[in-house]
């Protein structure tokens, strides 16, 4: 029977070993900050109920189908299914937010230097996509950053948790993410600026 000091791994085994009350300890115990990461990031209900749903779905069939290998490492790779979804609910809806000046890295400044006042321009709706199709070009897990720090504004240390890598490791995939991004923009040379 599950019990609540149980460590995931032990839930995890038993549940696919048939003890179906070992999922929904699981459930319990990581709820509220899986629940929190996908409404920080949709800021609707309704939305967040069903991405929410969906992840412990994809976590229930691939738990039945034997083929999680995670080693222990449950909420790390929930909250990697969760942020997967809700980049899927992003692209579908083609609302992705606008990208967000940060401290550590100007995404415009980076691509362009004559755009000092780039976040009070309205980017056309070409530039976004012509952006999308060059972030698609980049390896990965450079892509998988990117996206994360850019437009669902999750913090370096969240992104090193979600991806299951130092944070120096994160870090220095935005770096080579943005250096790409910048050779790629010549090469195709693009301006993005209006």
């Amino acid at each position: 029977m599950a019990h609540v000091h149980t460590p995931d791994a032990v839930l995890v085994k038993n549940y696919v070993a048939g003890d179906e009350s070992a999922l929904a300890v699981l459930i319990n115990r990581h709820q509220s900050k899986i629940y929190g990461f996908i409404y920080s990031k949709i800021a609707d209900r309704d939305v967040s109920d069903d991405i929410f749903q969906d992840t412990f779905i994809k976590v229930i069939k691939t738990l039945k189908s034997n083929s999680y290998n995670e080693e222990g490492k449950f909420l790390p790779w929930v909250m990697r299914i969760a942020h997967n979804l809700i980049v899927d609910h992003f692209r579908r809806n083609k609302k992705m937010p606008m990208f967000r000046e940060t401290e550590e890295f100007s995404i415009f400044s980076i691509m362009s230097d004559n755009a000092p006042n780039i976040e009070t321009q309205i980017i056309s709706s070409q530039v976004e996509n012509d952006l999308q199709k060059l972030i698609e070009e980049l390896p990965q897990d450079q892509r998988d950053v990117l996206v994360m720090r850019m437009y669902q504004d999750l913090s370096f240390k969240e992104i090193s948790e979600i991806t299951g890598v130092s944070i120096n490791t994160a870090l220095g995939r935005m770096r080579y993410a943005l250096m790409n991004l910048r050779k790629v923009i010549e090469k195709h040379n693009i301006i993005l600026t209006n």
